[in-house]
């Protein structure tokens, strides 16, 4: 090419360059560098299901990116507390599974999911929930819900988690489990909380326990965080019964009637559960209603396990949800977020949700 030419090539190539303005340099930086709105708050991570990262073999390494993203940041996010909706599992004791559906046995299932909070262990306290695929509840018969997740999850596996438990009771087969379990945490700013997992439709006798467990005097100027498993669907209205063949079961009505709403200290409740084939809205839920005391209850539920290709399809392409107290002690900033777009720079302007049902304020009080 002669020098000329190719001077006017890049003339022309210059000239019709559409140059990038500061709001999307802004906007790139965003997705490279996810950070605070105030370098004085802390961070809690919320996991929705991850049943469909573990039961594939090939979609494991999507579920490492998310846990290496939270070990990553932990400094920078000030990230304080990892909390995961349930499901850590497709089926609690299948040895024989279909490949369409699932190449990894129960056993490689639970192996998987253990490794994968391995990466937090001794760094960072987290509280999973037990969902309907934690338990054996799949043979529709009427076997208790008998669940291999003490065998992966003793209250030993993570010291730091160990610091921070203080009840719990005992499971379907009269072993104390953290299937049922509270954290005590006196944040950065001063502020006391209690940390509350309750099981899959919890029992009669576990909703009588976690009320005596918030009702404690000692607990009683603390901010209660409970997560459940099926709680709210995605018309955000409570969950009244389910298909399981489970005597004893609560779902989000009852465990709203008669465990939130009587309580003066509950102020949130995180759930997972729902989803539906690529549709986000499917995969969330929200409201607010009062508990005893006239306070605020905040209540998400947040999943995203269809999403990425449906049930058999990536596992719910990497999503997250940051929520950021801030050092005022009541505002709660909500975001989604996935690690896993935001590796490359070919997918970063898909890592961040920014619809107002993604991306919201919630208050304590």
């Amino acid at each position: 090419m002669k020098p000329y030419h190719k001077f006017l090539a890049v003339a022309l190539a210059c000239l019709f360059m559409k140059p990038m303005d500061s709001t999307a340099q802004e906007t790139k930086a965003k997705f490279n560098h996810p950070s605070l709105e105030n370098q004085q708050s802390w961070t809690m991570i919320l996991l929705p299901d991850i049943q469909n990262y573990v039961k594939f073999k090939r979609n494991q390494p999507i579920l490492d990116v998310m846990m290496n993203w939270i070990v990553e940041n932990e400094e920078k996010m000030n990230i304080k507390m990892v909390m995961c909706t349930g499901d850590l599992v497709e089926h609690d004791d299948i040895v024989n599974p279909d490949p369409k559906k699932m190449d990894q046995t129960g056993k490689q299932q639970w192996e998987a999911t253990a490794k994968a909070f391995e990466k937090l262990d001794g760094k960072i306290p987290y509280v999973t929930a037990t969902g309907n695929h934690d338990y054996n509840i799949f043979s529709y018969t009427h076997k208790p819900k008998t669940t291999h997740f003490p065998q992966y999850f003793p209250a030993d596996k993570n010291s730091k988690n160990q610091r921070l438990l203080r009840e719990v009771t005992a499971n379907v087969y009269g072993n104390p489990s953290l299937e049922n379990a509270s954290y005590e945490w006196k944040s950065p700013h001063g502020k006391d909380f209690l940390f509350l997992s309750l099981e899959f439709a919890p029992r009669d006798t576990i909703l009588r326990w976690a009320n005596q467990v918030v009702n404690q005097e000692k607990y009683a100027n603390h901010s209660v965080l409970l997560l459940t498993h099926a709680y709210l669907n995605f018309k955000n209205e409570h969950i009244e019964t389910a298909k399981y063949d489970l005597q004893d079961a609560n779902y989000g009505t009852a465990v709203f009637n008669k465990l939130v709403k009587p309580s003066k200290n509950i102020e949130m409740v995180f759930s997972g559960h729902i989803g539906s084939p690529n549709d986000v809205k499917k995969h969330l839920g929200f409201r607010i209603d009062k508990n005893a005391a006239g306070k605020n209850v905040s209540q998400m539920t947040f999943n995203a396990q269809a999403l990425g290709g449906g049930t058999y399809g990536s596992g719910g392409d990497g999503w997250i949800r940051i929520l950021e107290f801030l050092p005022d002690g009541k505002t709660v900033r909500v975001r989604t977020f996935s690690p896993f777009f935001a590796l490359s720079s070919n997918t970063q302007n898909m890592a961040w949700r920014t619809e107002d049902y993604d991306e919201f304020t919630m208050t304590l009080n």
